[in-house]
């Protein structure tokens, strides 16, 4: 056969099967046998080892999967991969809308995406090659799933030369499982014995974390890139990133839109809420996104979501059921949480037994009754919870359900703070659940990730009066004697118990001080403290003006801070966890001066500029002694201006004569 044949077979073949394989695994519904199959991949096969120079190397021919990996190593992201905003309001959407006016004016356009039910996957590339994948984790750090990422057919292995692709990339993504090889594959394990799946998102899930990845690899995954992320990028838009990625050989849906105004946006979602119901696979909204990337940083973020982009939920399914009582759980804060238990009801493919009642304000909101008939649905279709009540089915001479006046862990009067809907048991240092929840939150994979130490083992020494504060963890060593009497403690258990007790102790201050479970105080709080403050005597002794002026810190979280700080409990516990080795100082490097010249100065970045990034001229500004502020106030004296600017934040400098610069004559006051 002349090479040209070769060739010409080759990329024959390779498509045929890689459409059986779609036929087979993602539409359930094959149309050729399996030895014709195999007569074909063998071909195939025979072709590439006479010509291995027309082998590609995403042949179907090429052996995937096959290595286990014994743990999943944790990466932290290059970008964090933060959360979005959700909305199941269209009047949300119009306010949302509003507010990116206000800031960067009207001439802007949003890219409108479907918003994929799975797992979210970042995956960089090097010099064209899949170098590593990692799960979204907490945002800021997950697992490494390489091995299993290079099973999934849809995602190049390998980016063809001439594609124009950059050197260093990365891409994120959504993988998921079509509904008709989720009921192939369910059904296949109901006949073996093994637990169903609820989903397919679960099973997706669930199939990224197993350990062989050849058992990954007949699990047939697919996945949809939808951003792409580089140091400087050449595009100045969204949309024109995804079409590149496309030309790159990229697996992007084609359902994505180009929209001039939010009208064209709640047009497509219309469309979307009936028609999702046709795809091959699930999604859970819509995604809008501001298109123009100068824009976007304009716009910037809170402290969990871009101001940039916003998710419309569809609204999830709801079911009818009685309501059988009302418990009460309370939180590691003290929080107390009113929990309906329910007349068991499918509901999104599970079996609902409970729902949450949030707060003292929704039982009154929803006139509830002992044994009312109620509507639930699943919020988010994660967690169930109560929407109303049927009145027509609600029988005579019922009683009303009222919010309980005491904790029922420990009795003590419950306290509700002025502005706020939830009810607190003020005893945090005499209520058991919230003992055993706080040193639980402590231990778990967010915080301090100590292994051996799980939710159970702190429970049951907790009861056995080995464990009462968060400090007694790290004198466990003190009782390893009586540790082996107990059940369910071997010599291997507790000797891995006590290394990863040790281990911690190399955790860097963030993760402590968010183990720590102060009231408002969660990871991207902690971590923008430590950024600011870099030490706990720092901390300690801030005043609740300067707390404030930390970014994205406002006068609640503050309050809550200076309170924990100043209580003698907590100052006693944080001395024995200094003295015990935890750490307590930032490891980041502090910025190094080079000059006094901007000391005293305080600025605001804002737009886009052509020889510099915001990054880069932050550095400069703080290198230089200069201060960089969240917002445009009195305090600000000077506005750092390019390309772009919102006219929001040059409606507001104006206003206060703030002096205008730009970056040339920022450089020129160095």
């Amino acid at each position: 056969m002349a090479t040209n044949q070769a060739k010409q077979r080759i990329t024959q073949l390779t498509a045929e099967l890689k459409q059986h394989n779609y036929n087979y695994y993602v539409l359930a519904q094959p149309t050729i046998s399996d030895q014709d199959f195999d007569f074909k991949l063998k071909e195939l096969a025979a072709l590439e080892e006479q010509y291995p120079d027309l082998a590609d190397s995403e042949s179907p021919t090429q052996k995937v999967g096959g290595e286990v990996t014994k743990e999943f190593k944790t990466v932290r992201h290059r970008w964090p991969m933060l959360s979005l905003g959700n909305t199941y309001s269209e009047q949300e959407l119009l306010d949302f809308d509003q507010r990116v006016r206000k800031a960067i004016g009207d001439n802007f356009e949003y890219v409108v995406e479907l918003k994929f039910d799975g797992l979210s996957m970042s995956i960089t590339y090097e010099d064209g090659k899949l170098a590593r994948a990692v799960t979204r984790g907490n945002g800021v750090e997950g697992d490494e799933v390489t091995t299993n990422v290079r099973t999934i057919h849809t995602i190049p292995k390998k980016l063809h030369a001439d594609s124009g692709y950059p050197d260093l990339f990365e891409i994120r993504g959504e993988v998921f499982m079509h509904r008709k090889a989720f009921e192939r594959l369910n059904d296949d394990r109901i006949e073996k014995g093994e637990v169903a799946y609820a989903n397919p998102r679960n099973f997706a899930s669930g199939t990224m974390k197993l350990q062989d990845s050849a058992e990954v690899a007949r699990r047939p995954l697919d996945c949809f890139l939808y951003a792409l992320h580089m140091e400087k990028s050449p595009f100045k838009t969204h949309w024109e990133s995804l079409q590149a990625i496309k030309s790159w050989g990229f697996h992007v849906s084609e359902d994505s839109r180009l929209c001039t105004d939010i009208k064209q946006v709640l047009e497509f979602i219309n469309y979307w809420d009936t028609e999702r119901f046709n795809l091959s696979f699930d999604i859970d909204g819509i995604v809008i996104k501001v298109n123009n990337y100068g824009q976007q940083e304009e716009l910037g973020f809170t402290a969990k979501v871009p101001r940039w982009a916003i998710s419309y939920k569809f609204k999830a399914e709801r079911v009818e059921t009685e309501l059988l009582s009302v418990d009460y759980n309370v939180g590691r804060t003290g929080a107390v949480t009113p929990v309906a238990n329910l007349k068991p009801v499918l509901l999104a493919g599970t079996t609902v037994k409970r729902a949450t009642l949030h707060n003292a304000n929704e039982i009154i909101r929803l006139d509830l009754h002992e044994g009312d008939t109620v509507f639930v649905e699943k919020g988010g279709e994660i967690i169930p919870k109560i929407i109303s009540v049927n009145p027509d089915k609600r029988k005579p001479d019922v009683v009303k359900v009222e919010y309980r006046s005491t904790c029922p862990a420990c009795g003590t009067p419950l306290e509700r703070k002025e502005g706020e809907a939830a009810y607190y048991c003020p005893n945090d240092e005499g209520c058991p659940p919230q003992i055993v929840s706080k040193m639980q939150h402590f231990v778990g994979r967010k915080a301090m990730d100590i292994d051996g130490l799980g939710d159970e083992t702190i429970e049951t020494l907790y009861q056995r009066g080995l464990l009462n504060h968060i400090s007694d963890i790290y004198e466990l060593h003190t009782h390893a004697d009586e540790l082996k009497i107990m059940d369910r403690f071997g010599e291997k258990s507790i000797t891995n118990m006590l290394a990863g007790i040790e281990k911690s102790k190399e955790k860097p201050f963030e993760k402590v001080l968010f183990g720590l479970g102060i009231r408002y105080v969660g990871e991207t709080v902690a971590r923008k403290l430590v950024a600011h403050f870099k030490t706990l005597d720092r901390l300690q002794s801030a005043s609740l003006e300067e707390l404030t002026a930390v970014e994205e810190i406002g006068e609640r979280i503050a309050q809550s801070l200076v309170e924990y700080m100043s209580g003698p409990v907590h100052l006693a516990e944080l001395q024995k966890l200094q003295i015990q080795g935890l750490q307590f100082e930032s490891a980041q490097k502090e910025v190094v001066l080079q000059s006094d010249k901007l000391a005293g100065k305080t600025f605001i970045i804002s737009g886009v500029f052509e020889k510099y990034s915001r990054e880069e001229l932050k550095e400069l500004i703080e290198q230089n002694g200069g201060k960089i502020l969240s917002s445009i106030s009195a305090k600000l004296n000077y506005l750092v201006a390019g390309d772009n600017m919102g006219p929001s934040k040059l409606e507001k400098a104006n206003k206060l004569n703030v002096p205008i610069i730009t970056d040339a004559e920022l450089l020129e006051m160095l």
